[in-house]
C-alpha cells in the first residue's frame, strides 16, 4: 500500500489566512502587551508566521510543550505538559497558539491550567478547527479555518514526526 498527499489548505489560501489573524490580533491588542504561548510541537510554523504578521512590538513569545497523540492518529485524552512556560503569566494577557483544536480537550485543559496562574486574561488561536471530532466545548477566539474530519499534515502538523515542513495542509490518501 503506497500513499500520496492530496491538498486542502494551499501555501497562499494559509499566508493570506495568517496574515488577517495577525492584523485582527495587532488591532486588538493596540495598545497593550501581549504573550503568545506557542503549542509545541505543531504549532511553531503557524506561530513563526504569525508572530511576524502581529503588527507590534509589545509582543513576547513562549512555548509549551503538549503531548497527547503519541505515534498514533487518535488521541488518548491524556495531557501532558513536555516542557513549562520559561516565565510566569500572572497580569499578562495571553493567546495560546494551537495547530488544531480536534476534540478541545487539549485546548481545555491548557484554558483551565492557565487560568490557574492568573493572568489578565487567555484567548485562543488556531490555525485549523475540526468541529466534527469535538468533544468538550472550547471558544476559539482567532480562528484560520474550520476543515472536515480529516486527519492533515503539513504546516508543522505531522504524523509520526513526518510531513511538518509541507508548506500546505494536506490529507494522507492510501492507495
Amino acid at each position: 500500500m503506497s500513499e500520496r498527499l492530496v491538498t486542502m489548505l494551499s501555501q497562499k489560501e494559509i499566508a493570506a489566512r495568517v496574515q488577517e489573524l495577525g492584523a485582527q490580533i495587532a488591532q486588538e491588542y493596540q495598545d497593550r502587551p501581549v504573550v503568545l504561548v506557542v503549542v509545541l510541537k505543531g504549532s511553531f510554523i503557524f506561530a513563526s508566521d504569525l508572530c511576524r504578521a502581529i503588527d507590534k512590538t509589545n509582543l513576547r513569545v513562549d512555548f509549551l510543550g503538549v503531548r497527547s497523540y503519541g505515534e498514533g492518529t487518535e488521541t488518548s485524552g491524556v495531557v501532558q505538559i513536555t516542557q513549562d512556560l520559561s516565565k510566569p503569566i500572572a497580569g499578562e494577557d495571553v493567546i495560546i497558539v494551537e495547530d488544531i483544536v480536534d476534540t478541545g480537550l487539549t485546548i481545555a485543559h491548557l484554558v483551565d491550567l492557565f487560568r490557574t496562574r492568573q493572568p489578565r486574561s487567555v484567548k485562543v488561536c488556531s490555525l485549523l478547527h475540526k468541529p466534527a471530532r469535538a468533544r468538550v466545548d472550547v471558544k476559539v477566539d482567532y480562528l484560520g479555518f474550520t476543515i472536515e474530519d480529516k486527519f492533515v499534515v503539513g504546516y508543522g502538523l505531522d504524523f509520526a514526526e513526518r510531513y511538518r515542513n509541507l508548506p500546505y495542509i494536506g490529507v494522507i490518501e492510501r492507495t
